[in-house]
């Protein structure tokens, strides 16, 4: 038995989610669902390939993933079906399976060929589930869409790079649940750039020259607990994704602020980083 994954831009208020799940156990009732997110932002496609990106690989072989984000179909946006990685994964061709195919090769794109109801405002909820529940079962990706050969590309996915290599102009692609601000410099562009040169990270009126190895490391153990100021400040770090992170230790909405609302940050915003 498949496992079926849901990233979704529902949100928990409405009927939305029960909806899709409801259409999955009515086509499949021994379907086993995961929400991995519901709760990605409104047609940000950046953001559930990040989140998709993170999450699919702790997944068994054969598991199918359903990305409802942006994906109401168009004359201009199909849905497909993508095989990657030993996954199954359904979204509009809408750039966010494009972002998943970066650093991997997909092995089969089918363009969904079953919309029955093409005329519907929640059509690719029932399409998503009925594919999703044909793959889970073992059905071939040939029975619902026909192969293809290309899919939306999305612009600006890595960073600029200038002719002497002296800047990095990153952009940020996701701000998790902390505040903190993720871009797209993954750590092995940023040493092959570097040389081991020294650096400085611009982001709005904030300068950084170091990187942290984790969070931790930005307070001083040497001073007494009851002496230490180190909540509230400024980080960098490459996180788990091996992307360049601007966080705040510790950092709460409520008291100390996060990165993006302290430094007034927002998806697709720049991070430079110059080099001497």
């Amino acid at each position: 038995m498949s496992i079926i994954t849901l990233i979704t831009d529902f949100g928990n208020k409405d009927h939305f989610v029960a909806k899709i799940k409801g259409e999955i156990y009515s086509n499949y009732d021994n379907a086993k669902i995961v929400d991995i997110s519901n709760n990605v932002s409104p047609f940000n496609i950046m953001e559930a390939a990040y989140i998709l990106e993170n999450a699919y690989k702790s997944f068994p072989d054969k598991t199918v993933h359903i990305i409802d984000v942006d994906s109401e179909k168009t004359l201009e946006k199909k849905h497909i079906v993508m095989y990657l990685d030993n996954h199954f994964f359904i979204s509009s061709d809408n750039g966010i399976l494009s972002i998943l195919c970066q650093n991997i090769n997909p092995e089969k794109i089918y363009e969904i060929i079953i919309h029955d109801e093409l005329d519907k405002i929640d059509s690719s909820t029932k399409i998503f589930s009925k594919v999703a529940c044909h793959l889970a079962k073992g059905g071939k990706p040939e029975l619902i869409g026909k192969e293809i050969n290309e899919i939306k590309p999305v612009k600006n996915l890595k960073p600029f790079i200038n002719e002497d290599s002296s800047q990095i102009i990153s952009s940020v692609i996701y701000i998790d649940n902390f505040g903190n601000v993720i871009t797209n410099l993954k750590k092995n562009v940023f040493d092959e750039i570097r040389k081991g040169r020294s650096f400085e990270i611009s982001v709005r009126n904030y300068k950084f020259k170091k990187i942290y190895n984790k969070y931790t490391d930005i307070v001083n153990y040497e001073i007494p607990i009851n002496q230490r100021n180190d909540e509230g400040k400024g980080l960098v770090v490459f996180n788990s994704s091996d992307l360049l992170q601007i966080s705040i230790y510790r950092s709460n909405p409520q008291n100390v602020g996060t990165a993006s609302s302290l430094m007034g940050l927002k998806i697709y915003d720049s991070v430079t980083i110059s080099f001497e």
